[in-house]
């Protein structure tokens, strides 16, 4: 781990204070680091667009919340790099350590005390009369909803396209074992240890009651059919992307080729991390 890259949560400062203190202790233990230009300009010092990134580094290192991590994700999907995450955001289900125990942490990464986490990446295509006309991939999870007002709708789900059901929800999630704690949780959906092979889908508020969560394999391909009167229905894609979707689109979502990978430290228990954000035996 020589060539490391940074990319930060932009718009507080916490990232860059960190940064000045973290880039001279990197420096004497001769690592060479790349640095997202929109921090780099904060610190007068030369740096990278995101997209070159991954072209030059071994590693790649967050200082931010889960909202920056899944952006890392998707910046290095198809390029094999390992991710890990600083928490400077909130609860950080995916940024692996506080600003607290940054330098013991990096510093385990560096020596290789550590192990890589694999998860599992959806990619998620939408057609519109038989034509793609887009595609992304995601780590968290991939949202059909409504725009501005929150009116029920129906999305048809087939399963490796055999007719599942017409959800007449608010909106329904599809996720990774990852986005489970994200707003599939919010929404009711279980909570799924991050390195299954399984795809959890969650109805937003259904009107019909027994409408409940479904987990299936990671080998099944979800289609979900846009139904009429669904006027406004938008696709979002780990809660940053947004895609308008038209009556009659299909999007496709299915296993990724690619996988996320996490550095995770050796002495990380993930059922003390749940205790611990999810507050698990607290009054």
């Amino acid at each position: 781990m020589k060539r490391i890259g940074i990319i930060c949560k932009s718009g507080t400062p916490e990232p860059i204070n960190l940064l000045r203190e973290l880039l001279p202790w990197l420096e004497e233990r001769s690592i060479e680091v790349f640095l997202e230009t929109e921090a780099a300009n904060h610190l007068n010092i030369m740096g990278y667009p995101r997209h070159k990134l991954p072209g030059l580094i071994d590693l790649l290192v967050v200082l931010g919340g889960d909202g920056t991590m899944l952006s890392a994700a998707r910046l290095v999907a198809d390029s094999d790099i390992p991710i890990f995450g600083i928490n400077l955001g909130g609860l950080g289900f995916i940024t692996e350590a506080g600003r607290n125990e940054t330098f013991d942490v990096i510093g385990r990464v560096i020596s290789k005390d550590c192990f890589i986490e694999e998860r599992m990446l959806l990619t998620t295509t939408i057609y519109r009369d038989s034509e793609v006309v887009a595609g992304y991939t995601v780590l968290n999870d991939v949202v059909i909803n409504k725009g501005a007002l929150a009116r029920i709708f129906d999305v048809e789900v087939y399963i490796d396209d055999r007719y599942v059901t017409t959800i007449k929800a608010d909106g329904v999630i599809f996720s990774t074992p990852t986005g489970s704690t994200a707003y599939s949780l919010s929404a009711g959906g279980p909570i799924l240890y991050p390195t299954l092979h399984c795809i959890a889908i969650t109805p937003i508020c259904p009107h019909t009651l027994t409408n409940r969560p479904l987990v299936i394999e990671d080998t099944m391909v979800v289609q979900a059919v846009v139904k009429s009167g669904s006027k406004d229905t938008y696709l979002t894609l780990d809660g940053q992307v947004g895609f308008p979707l038209m009556v009659k689109d299909t999007v496709e979502i299915k296993k990724s080729s690619h996988k996320t990978k996490l550095l995770v430290p050796n002495a990380r228990d993930y059922f003390q991390v749940l205790r611990s954000k999810l507050r698990w035996g607290e009054r």
